[in-house]
């Protein structure tokens, strides 16, 4: 298949999608529920957190509020850092854990993926930014120098740019509404695997480590997100479809849309039973397939 080619339509392309208070809240809250910031530690500094997520500050100080209204922190202020509340109310995680949002279950599970020499992580999605959010943690605690993987693979399926996506899709099929939605979910595609693709690239120079991260283009939309990790688990997830509204080139749009942070997680595990075991030999299976024959390359670009 031919690599895809940027499309030139002549019109102002819009800016990237950004990171919202609830997609920032979502990921803190993931890291205290796993362990990952314990009871009474401070959380990273406001500007600390404003760099991870590629935020403003206000963006970090409303994801905080947003946790404090939920008891899992105290102390949120313009000055020091906030602190996790004492014993908040955390969720077991791993393959035993009841499912969750993807941004709860995911994050602990990358976290931990990290602990091994060699890290390999494929995943296939509407975008990456559920697997760009749950990068944070490992990459924070690599720089801490609590984590130092030899090696980092990377493989990710998204679908082409050159597809009618089957979602997202205006309500009403009009060509522009249709083109300006499709230029949206490129956007993001797009931004979202550079973000990904620099952040762990970055570990060569800074740490030495042997990173690789490549995407492939699929020609459908996926219905389902998979996550694989060290061929030892997959974490699987429906995307479901919603109705909602969105203002894209100062119009506001009916679409139906995934949003993909939020859709519930299984969790499956080698070595935890025939079942389990087979769904993850089975799914490395089919996403070695896609990969390997009908899948294209696959240009991060406008």
């Amino acid at each position: 298949m031919d690599p895809e080619h940027a499309s030139t339509t002549g019109r102002k392309r819009p800016q990237p999608p950004r990171t919202t208070p609830s997609e920032v809240a979502d990921e803190l809250r993931a890291r205290i529920r796993s362990g990952v910031l314990r009871p009474g530690q401070r959380m990273p500094t406001q500007a600390r957190l404003a760099h991870e997520f590629g935020v403003e500050r206000g963006v970090v100080r409303r994801a905080l509020r947003i946790l404090q209204a939920e008891q899992l922190l105290t102390d949120v202020s313009r000055g020091s850092p906030a602190t996790v509340a004492p014993g908040p109310g955390g969720a077991p995680t791993g393959p035993a854990a009841p499912p969750l949002p993807t941004t709860a279950a995911l994050a602990p599970r990358i976290a931990a993926a990290f602990a091994a020499d060699h890290v390999e992580i494929d995943a296939v999605c509407l975008t990456s930014i559920s697997l760009t959010l749950a990068m944070g943690e490992p990459l924070r605690r690599i720089h801490a120098g609590e984590l130092r993987p030899a090696q980092v693979d990377v493989r990710v399926l998204l679908p082409s740019r050159d597809i009618d996506l089957a979602f997202p899709v205006p309500v009403d099929a009009r060509g522009d509404d249709e083109e300006a939605v499709h230029r949206r979910w490129l956007t993001q595609r797009n931004a979202q695997g550079q973000v990904l693709r620099h952040s762990l690239l970055a570990l060569r120079a800074t740490h030495g480590i042997d990173v690789r991260v490549a995407f492939r283009a699929l020609p459908f939309t996926p219905p389902v997100k998979l996550y694989l990790l060290n061929g030892a688990e997959a974490l699987f997830a429906y995307y479901t479809l919603t109705r909602r509204a969105e203002r894209i080139d100062h119009e506001n749009l009916e679409m139906y849309d995934a949003q993909g942070v939020r859709q519930t997680l299984f969790a499956f595990a080698r070595g935890t039973g025939a079942r389990d075991t087979a769904f993850v030999e089975q799914s490395r299976r089919w996403f070695d397939a896609l990969w390997e024959t009908i899948s294209s390359e696959l240009v991060l670009t406008p």
